[in-house]
C-alpha cells in the first residue's frame, strides 16, 4: 500500500511529496484548487494551505480534507529530488 511519508511546502501552492515506494513528486495545488467544494475553500488562502500534514499516510489539512496517497502517487509529477 502506497503512503505519503514526507510532505514539504515548496511555495506557490506546490507540495513536495515522498512516497513509501521511494518515488518523489510535486503536488500542483493550484490544479487541485480549480475544483469546487467547501473543504477546498480554506486552502485558497496560502497560509492555510501551508498547514498540511500527513496522517496515516494521507496528505491532510486541519479542516478534514484528506487526499488519497494512491491518487497523489498516480498524478504527481516525478522529480529527482524533493
Amino acid at each position: 500500500m502506497i503512503k505519503v511519508i514526507e510532505a514539504r511546502y515548496l511555495g506557490d501552492f506546490r507540495v513536495g511529496l515522498r512516497f513509501s515506494d521511494g518515488r518523489e513528486g510535486i503536488l500542483q495545488g493550484r490544479n487541485l484548487l480549480k475544483n469546487a467544494g467547501p473543504l477546498l475553500e480554506p486552502l485558497r488562502e496560502e497560509a492555510y494551505f501551508r498547514r498540511l500534514f500527513i496522517d496515516a499516510g494521507a496528505l491532510c489539512w486541519p479542516n478534514g480534507l484528506e487526499l488519497s496517497p494512491v491518487k497523489l502517487h498516480a498524478t504527481c509529477l516525478a522529480t529527482e529530488a524533493v
